[in-house]
């Protein structure tokens, strides 16, 4: 029998924070299985380990309830809180990603981000989908694709109420993704100069909507160092999941010289 471990990422409180499934012990199950578990389980994602090499690198993927995706930043911060302080380094599909753990708190070290022009047209198919105007977009954020492990759209809006307030077309919007190949839609509002609001649509994977997103916090990351926003070394905040009534707080990390992003937060078990 499968054990499948369920932990809330980015929080210290179980009821906020992101749901993961981990199974440490994966290495038996087929793609089929590991799809059919994190079906059930009904997270947004679930890790599997499927095995150690001789070095002891960690082969880990994950499933949605509907698809394999092939980085999750809070079933990574899951995963590595279940395996117990120290340094772990899990293979993705994205590729090696190293985890620090201390205290049940974990730190991600993403693969090298990378930042690219939002083509006009899928611009205004989002925009449609999330029947924002274009009006409301934040000009000193400008809309980008971002990656750190999985492809993620960034808008950002002036309204922190406009955030709020999201109600989009959900089988437009996944459409498009699928498309397109972009796993989450990054959606932001500045509210300081460290700290932004941010939600997570997630219809490719079959939810409404992400509680944290670890990967577009990596993806996110990245783009504020791009595009000259904060420093080469700098510290940002991310809350989201607020409008969901499940608090999440991730702290991103630029390292001057460091390309990949640092991404870090608690985890906690759900006790059933």
């Amino acid at each position: 029998m499968t054990n499948i471990d369920r932990y809330v990422a980015f929080s210290t409180d179980p009821q906020g924070g992101n749901p993961a499934g981990v199974v440490l012990d994966a290495g038996s199950l087929t793609d089929a299985a590991m799809q059919e578990i994190a079906a059930e389980v009904g997270y947004s994602e679930t890790a599997f380990v499927t095995g150690r090499d001789a070095g002891g690198k960690l082969r880990v993927r994950y499933f949605s309830p509907l698809a394999e995706v092939p980085f999750c930043g809070h079933a990574t911060v899951a995963t590595a809180v279940a395996l117990g302080d120290g340094d772990h380094v899990f293979v993705t599909n994205a590729g090696e990603v190293p985890v620090r753990v201390a205290a049940g708190v974990a730190t991600l070290t993403s693969v090298d981000p990378s930042v690219a022009e939002l083509p006009a047209g899928d611009l205004a198919a989002l925009l449609a989908a999330l029947d924002w105007p274009a009006g409301d977009l934040d000009d000193a954020l400008p809309p980008r694709i971002a990656y750190a492990g999985a492809y993620h759209p960034i808008l950002a809006v002036t309204s922190r109420k406009r955030l709020a307030e999201l109600d989009y077309d959900m089988p437009a919007l996944k459409a498009l993704m699928l498309d397109r190949g972009w796993t989450t839609v990054q959606l932001v509002h500045r509210d300081g100069e460290d700290l932004f609001h941010v939600r997570n649509p997630f219809p490719v994977g079959g939810v409404y909507e992400d509680p944290a997103t670890g990967a577009a916090a990596a993806a996110f990351g990245g783009y504020l160092r791009e595009l000259g926003i904060v420093p080469a070394d700098a510290t940002v905040r991310l809350h989201q999941g607020d409008d969901m009534g499940r608090p999440s707080r991730i702290t991103v990390r630029l390292v001057a010289g460091s390309p990949g992003v640092r991404v870090s937060g608690n985890a906690v078990p759900i006790e059933e």
